[in-house]
């Protein structure tokens, strides 16, 4: 039987994994910062693979895969025998996320996170884009923004693309619109307004010199806006990834073969020394690791 890493190493890995810290990794451990680099390399040793893959402790494809069998490991030998009665509680996550991101992002890969962690019971709760609100206080929240949240720690998720779309209906009523990047062309369409995703960054990419407009529908969520351009509403700005369901089944089209990068991404946010709950590390964890699947 092959040796079974110390129990030093698999600690060491577990908390550099959630901190990506050697240093708060070393202040939680309780011992000194090279003896956290030490018990590391102990464990890629004996595991004979590299569990981290760069310098900021971001995990190796080996690391991943192994992270969920250690924090199982060592949520199993933190359980004291005869001291617990009935069934054991389950291990619940709240997390926020907007609904449109949620639909077509979150969900078609949740099953993967259910298999990983079943022990973990995911509650997922809605928030307002732009406002950061939800109903019930969260653990672990997506926030659309510029990456600087009040009283929050957030690390990158997702940065997007954006595009004009509209519909193949409104497209043959309106006109060519190819390109979509000239005042005269622009000028001809209706615009779809959105504080979520303003159009004076495509303006500004492509010379256009009108401005932004403040008038019609305006929606708090980006599903919404794309659904309004699917009912006739005129033009909307798409973020590619999200809206990549609304192409690929011909509802929208795209009016130019170029895009321009967002100046919002995604991000996850939580209060400070959330992470240092398993759970909600390891979730952190899964989805970046996910997204760059």
């Amino acid at each position: 039987m092959s040796r079974i890493p110390p129990i030093q190493s698999l600690l060491a890995f577990e908390a550099l994994a959630r901190l990506r810290s050697v240093t708060q990794a070393a202040e939680e451990l309780s011992v000194t910062p090279s003896a956290v680099s030490h018990r590391i390399r102990q464990l890629e040793t004996q595991l004979d693979c590299k569990v981290f893959a760069r310098g900021d402790f971001s995990l190796s494809p080996e690391g991943t895969a192994y992270l969920p069998r250690v924090r199982e490991a060592l949520a199993a030998l933190q359980q004291v025998p005869g001291r617990q009665h009935g069934p054991e509680a389950p291990t619940r996550l709240r997390v926020a996320v907007t609904p449109t991101f949620s639909r077509q992002i979150l969900l078609p890969r949740l099953a993967r996170f259910r298999h990983a962690y079943p022990e973990i019971e995911l509650m997922l709760q809605v928030t307002i884009p732009g406002h950061h609100l939800t109903a019930e206080e969260a653990d672990i929240e997506l926030r659309l923004g510029q990456g600087v949240f009040a009283e929050r720690e957030s690390t990158h998720l997702l940065s997007e693309d954006i595009c004009p779309v509209c519909s193949p209906e409104y497209l043959h009523e309106t006109g060519p619109l190819e390109g979509f990047d000239s005042d005269e062309i622009v000028a001809r369409a209706h615009l779809i307004p959105s504080p979520l995703e303003p159009w004076h960054t495509w303006f500004r990419a492509c010379g256009i010199g009108l401005p932004e407009p403040r008038t019609g529908t305006q929606f708090n969520d980006l599903g919404l806006v794309l659904d309004a351009a699917v009912a006739g509403f005129g033009v909307a700005l798409m973020r590619l990834k999200l809206g990549q369901a609304w192409l690929d089944s011909g509802r929208l089209v795209r009016l130019s073969r170029e895009s321009v990068r967002s100046p919002n991404d995604y991000f996850l946010c939580w209060k400070p020394g959330t992470l240092e709950r398993w759970e909600c590390a390891a979730f952190v964890d899964w989805l970046r690791q996910a997204l760059r699947e």
